[in-house]
């Protein structure tokens, strides 16, 4: 099978190639048993590490607080991680491949990142709801506003917190989020429209009420590795023609497909969640999602935001992140919207992208209030 677009992994991407009456539950069933089969014989694979040195400084049931800061001062600056397919590493995979490194360069000391854990069988039944009150209790450790970048689909969380509790953030970054699908298609939204719910619960069976990473991932198919393919998601200009890879381009392509190959379990609740409220019933830009209790209107939120798309960004359309603009009641004067010129995990991982568009980013946020 070829090659998705990587980071789609919220979904099963060989429903891309079926028709909805095609993908049938028992069919579906049938091949995640038998890719659970194979999953349970190979090796385990290696947790990709942290490239900069941090301590664990706080540890919730879904989540963990991450202190990069080493004690420095400033505004807190809190990275919400994705919670899908792959680990936070995404953002600090290689050294001139790490947000957390540009962040840091650029001032930004008191830094800290949310890394959700993956899901044991204990864990699933976790909803949204419960990772939004791990997150609320780790935002209270700074005791005062902080400043907050959500990616990917840490990002639509990351609103959705700003939105629940607008007095604990200051300025607010997503980059690369699904915030209103219905903005324009891609990947995800077209996948998650036209397959009953029924097909994703299916999944679930086979992990004991979880979505097992390992099992998505032989689905999704093996490690890319293909050399283009990896340098344009990580930026990287390609060689002379007919040119060897170097020792040190070698094995930053083999840390990728490292990085690639581990992966997390998600909450079966919280993933159909995910799938019928973000993706299918497109709560969050409606005004009709409800967090904790609360409903959740874009409109009240006022705090200064700035929006992180992808120009060839296959996963998340660009649209699709800055509509948040015009659902937000945000000033215009405190919005501001980069489009780069860069792939879903180029946002995060891409060297151009770190270097050019991430400092006026840090830039925007160092702004006086």
């Amino acid at each position: 099978m070829a090659h998705l677009p990587f980071g789609s992994a919220l979904f099963w991407p060989l429903m891309a190639a079926m028709s909805a009456s095609e993908a049938t539950s028992a069919f579906v069933h049938q091949m995640a048993r038998m890719t659970a089969a194979d999953v349970a014989m190979e090796p385990e694979v290696p947790r990709p590490e942290w490239v900069t040195p941090n301590k664990l400084t706080l540890e919730l049931p879904t989540v963990l607080l991450r202190d990069f800061s080493a004690g420095r001062p400033g505004v807190p600056t809190v990275i919400c991680a994705p919670y899908a397919l792959h680990g936070a590493t995404v953002a600090d995979f290689a050294p001139g491949h790490s947000l957390i490194e540009t962040l840091q360069a650029r001032g930004r000391a008191n830094l800290h990142v949310l890394e959700w854990r993956s899901a044991t069988p204990q864990m699933r039944l976790n909803c949204i709801d419960t990772l939004l009150a791990d997150f609320n209790v780790a935002v209270d450790e700074f005791g005062g506003p902080v400043d907050l970048i959500g990616l990917c689909q840490g990002g639509w969380m990351a609103l959705l917190y700003a939105a629940r509790f607008p007095a604990k953030v200051r300025r607010l970054v997503i980059a690369g989020a699904p915030i209103d699908v219905s903005a324009a298609e891609s990947g995800l939204s077209r996948l998650a429209g036209r397959t009953p719910i029924g097909v994703f619960a299916e999944l679930l069976k086979v992990g004991e009420g979880r979505l097992l990473g390992q099992m998505m991932l032989d689905l999704w198919g093996p490690a890319p590795t293909e050399t283009a393919s990896i340098r344009k998601e990580l930026q990287i200009a390609p060689a002379a023609a007919g040119g060897a890879l170097s020792p040190e381009e070698d094995e930053l392509h083999e840390r990728f497909r490292n990085w690639y190959d581990w992966t997390v379990d998600l909450p079966g609740i919280y993933y159909l969640e995910v799938v019928q409220w973000l993706y299918k019933e497109n709560r969050l830009a409606q005004g009709t999602f409800f967090a904790l209790g609360r409903r959740i209107d874009l409109s009240q939120v006022k705090l200064p935001l700035l929006l992180l798309a992808g120009r060839d960004d296959q996963i998340i359309s660009a649209p699709q992140v800055l509509s948040a603009a015009s659902l937000v009641g945000t000033p215009p004067d405190d919005i501001k919207t980069v489009v780069a010129p860069a792939t879903h995990l180029g946002l995060f991982m891409g060297r151009d992208t770190l270097a050019q568009d991430w400092p006026g980013i840090v830039a925007w946020l160092d702004r006086p209030d």
